[in-house]
């Protein structure tokens, strides 16, 4: 039988592919690969000292899993990994892939099938063109 929640996903992360995403590359080290990618926002509650809590808004970046290919293999996020995307101003904005205070996940799967990345960043640089 047919799972009809899993079909309707691939076809929604497809649309969402080609009609709601901007060119970006993922890089690790000297490894990167092109990707198309949802720009999005996760705000997060981050302890501090005492009990207080900050309140952090993340970039977040929603790519398919199954696009993340580095040095040829299928891979997983991980810290320290950075995406690069070009603004409309022609600058190139890197963010690094980061935990929102350290007690939270770098990324998460945005699906219940794994098929779509969560992917939590911070801004860490802009370049001129």
């Amino acid at each position: 039988m047919t799972d009809l929640l899993k079909t309707g996903l691939a076809w929604l992360r497809a649309q969402r592919k080609a009609h709601m995403s901007i060119p970006a590359t993922y890089k690790r080290g000297d490894a990167g690969v092109a990707l198309s990618v949802t720009v999005g926002k996760s705000p997060h509650r981050v302890s501090q000292n005492y009990g207080n809590f900050t309140r952090v808004v993340m970039r977040d970046y929603l790519f398919n899993t199954a696009d993340l290919i580095l040095s040829g293999a299928a891979t997983l996020p991980e810290p320290g990994d950075r995406i690069e995307e070009v603004g409309d101003d022609g600058k190139t904005y890197v963010y690094e892939v980061m935990s929102p205070g350290g007690d939270l996940p770098e990324w998460e799967y945005s699906d219940g099938h794994r098929g779509t990345f969560r992917v939590h960043t911070k801004h860490v640089e802009t370049r001129d063109a």
